[in-house]
């Protein structure tokens, strides 16, 4: 029997629990873009070291984790280091664009029954389907 459901359910737990916590911590949405992008545009520089300490776990925990559970180094997406370049590029603008990522409209947006964090999930979930459709099967490029 198939186990992977398993550790999807678990990092979703840990997600929504910790998602809870910041906003019951700070009063704010721990959105992952709000909080980088607090960083480099410096509007959030009073809250640098929440910042950064928020950018280092995203960053360490999954690097401590991996001997652990045995996770490979490598992923089966794609080898073609400019579209992950270019994709993450447009990640980072849409996510400027939206006022927002899918942990703070998804998770904390959603749970909080947001409009705007449902319509931009919505749009998120189209747009990486169409993505999908488009860069993969028409184009064959990942």
């Amino acid at each position: 029997m198939e186990t992977d459901w398993i550790w999807g359910l678990v990092g979703g737990l840990m997600i929504g629990a910790a998602a809870s916590f910041y906003l019951l911590v700070n009063g704010k949405i721990m959105g992952a873009s709000g909080i980088i992008g607090g960083l480099v545009d410096r509007s959030g520089w009073s809250t640098w070291g929440e910042r950064l300490a928020f950018v280092a776990g995203l960053a360490l925990v999954p690097a401590l984790i991996r001997p652990v559970y045995n996770v490979p180094v490598i992923t089966n997406i794609t080898e073609n280091i400019p579209a992950v370049i270019l994709a993450g590029l447009l990640v980072g603008i849409g996510t400027r664009l939206a006022n927002g990522c899918t942990s703070g409209h998804g998770v904390c947006g959603i749970s909080r029954l947001s409009l705007r964090g449902i319509a931009a999930t919505m749009f998120y979930l189209i747009s990486g389907g169409l993505a999908v459709i488009v860069f993969r099967h028409l184009l064959e490029t990942i």
